[in-house]
């Protein structure tokens, strides 16, 4: 075996090997576990300067199953964004279980969790056939839903068995998408199946299957409604992860699976940009409304995702210039939006433990009492507002450029109207916790590094648009696929 291919099968099972031995001692200091998985990230870097060149394919035999993977400059700029998220999520985790009564049981098996997610999503960013992508799709989903249900609270059993249902039913739909491909063209790895798939009615209603499964497991609207209850229950750790990267999986498969099967499906593209402006509208409008913090993070999460969802109109029926844009704008809106977004969700989970409620009424006073949280939630914000020097502001602008290009008008008023919606809902945030004159709310003291663990992510999100060049410079050269 080359190096590489066994550096890649060492930061696949490494995680959920870390994970099992952290589950029978869990870690109660940051400094543990950041001296045990501070090398994952940094062979992450490894492999994707060593796929910079050329990208690393190959073949899995497990007996009588054939599992193709392949290793490109995106998948490994994924793989490196999951590996600091995780990092992040399990050096939050042991602060976060000492400023809360969590069970032992059940902080125990966070750990054992995480691990399996890491594998599901690194298997999800480097497969190259249909089964390898429903195996790490399938143990993602699981992992995601078993730390949902952690709590066990009323609440989030009732949330998260509410998630599982609905994930199942994805599950199925994506399975029966799997099962007409198969039966009509004979192929589940993805090269093979891109050499002889036609673009035939029982093609369509395959695509049109995964795509609904897809869609559900990734909450595009209006299959959206599992998501924001699990976050109002769920671990904060556990929110933070979910939002910046479970959700995003699905969506990183349904663009595969589409510009793959049915490239130049423009009617399709432009269904799949409309459900992501409606999404855009819908939980802007939600969050806006919402009356406690972690409720409108959530909402948030569920608006934001809607932007990824234009690459589809913007990739299909479009010249080679106007698809590099709305290539390169997608993925860094996705970097982007996972490191704020679970920089936020941090933030607000400090703000909660703090004054001890989740209304946004009993945030004032904080402004003053927890500036630092106070100020990573506005960064992290920024960073979702699209204002720069953030790599949402690059990604919108390359959007901006795409759409006016194209001469697809819509997506111009969506990509505006969403920023001011996003604006509203972080400004009204801003504002309870601003407010002054009432009696000082009883707060609890958190660890420093729950605080500072936030910071870093929302500064990252603004440093990836200060060094957008770079990840840029890596999908460019591949071009659109």
């Amino acid at each position: 075996m080359s190096p590489a291919p066994f550096h890649l099968l060492w930061l696949l099972l490494a995680p959920p090997a870390l994970g099992l031995l952290a589950g029978v001692r869990p870690p109660r200091h940051a400094f543990l576990v950041l001296l045990v998985g501070l090398p994952l990230p940094l062979l992450a870097l490894w492999l994707l300067m060593g796929v910079d060149a050329a990208p690393l394919s190959g073949l899995l035999t497990l007996g009588p199953l054939a599992l193709h993977w392949r290793l490109d400059a995106l998948a490994a700029l994924l793989w490196l964004l999951t590996q600091l998220l995780l990092l992040a999520s399990a050096l939050y985790a042991p602060g976060y279980a000492r400023a809360t009564p969590l069970g032992a049981r059940a902080y125990a098996w966070l750990w054992p969790l995480l691990g399996g997610l890491a594998l599901g999503l690194g298997l999800i960013w480097i497969a190259a056939d249909l089964l390898l992508l429903y195996v790490g799709l399938e143990l993602m989903g699981l992992c995601a839903i078993g730390m949902m249900l952690l709590p066990g609270s009323a609440e989030a059993l009732t949330a998260g068995l509410r998630y599982l249902l609905f994930a199942l039913v994805g599950s199925l739909t994506w399975l029966l998408g799997i099962a007409l491909l198969l039966g009509a063209w004979g192929r589940l790895d993805l090269a093979g199946l891109g050499a002889v798939a036609q673009p035939e009615p029982v093609t369509q209603i395959a695509v049109a299957l995964l795509a609904s499964g897809l869609l559900l497991k990734a909450a595009i609207v209006p299959l959206h409604s599992w998501l924001a209850p699990v976050h109002g229950s769920a671990w904060t750790p556990v929110s933070a992860i979910h939002g910046a990267l479970v959700v995003k999986a699905s969506f990183f498969i349904l663009l595969l699976l589409w510009r793959l099967l049915l490239p130049e499906a423009i009617a399709g593209a432009w269904a799949l940009g409309i459900l992501g402006s409606l999404a855009v509208l819908w939980g802007g409008v939600q969050a806006w409304r919402a009356a406690g913090l972690k409720q409108l993070v959530a909402w948030s999460t569920i608006g934001q995702l809607g932007y990824l969802m234009l690459a589809f109109p913007l990739l299909a029926g479009t010249t080679a210039g106007v698809a590099g844009m709305a290539w390169q704008a997608t993925w860094l809106q996705l970097g982007g939006h996972a490191l704020a977004k679970a920089a936020m969700f941090m933030a607000a989970g400090n703000l909660v433990l703090s004054v001890g409620d989740d209304r946004l009424a009993a945030l004032t006073g904080t402004s003053r009492l927890q500036p630092l949280s106070l100020m990573t939630f506005a960064l992290a914000a920024v960073t979702l507002m699209g204002l720069p020097p953030s790599a949402g502001f690059t990604a919108k602008w390359l959007w901006l450029q795409a759409a006016l290009a194209a001469g697809q008008w819509p997506w111009v008023v969506v990509l505006v109207l969403g920023t001011l919606l996003t604006a509203t809902y972080v400004f009204r945030v801003l504002r309870c916790a601003f407010v002054e004159g009432v009696p000082e709310p009883l707060l609890h003291r958190l660890p420093v590094a729950m605080e500072l663990i936030a910071l870093i992510l929302a500064l990252a999100a603004l440093a990836l648009g200060l060094a957008a060049a770079w990840p840029l410079a890596l999908l460019a050269p591949a071009g659109v696929p």
